[in-house]
């Protein structure tokens, strides 16, 4: 879109897994920080954005049992 650059995490993750780029994004979305900026953009930016869950799923980040999908995101917070 005109001059805009933009990054495709689809992209990167099929880059560093060609077979199976799922797993590289499910490991990033475990982590504790990118959880916590993706959840700020979303209360800056998104009136429907559900924090109660947000914080359920913060409260759970990086520990082993833990797993989060774009997926999963979408559906319990209402993230856009």
């Amino acid at each position: 879109m005109g001059d805009t650059d933009y990054i495709s995490l689809t992209d990167l993750a099929r880059y560093a897994n060609p077979s199976e780029p799922k797993i590289p994004i499910y490991a990033w979305m475990r982590n504790k920080d990118v959880l916590a900026y993706l959840g700020l953009w979303e209360k800056l930016n998104n009136k429907n954005f559900k924090g109660h869950e947000f914080e359920t799923f913060m409260n759970e980040a990086g520990k082993n049992s833990f797993y989060m999908s774009p997926q999963k995101w979408i559906k319990e917070t209402n993230a856009v």
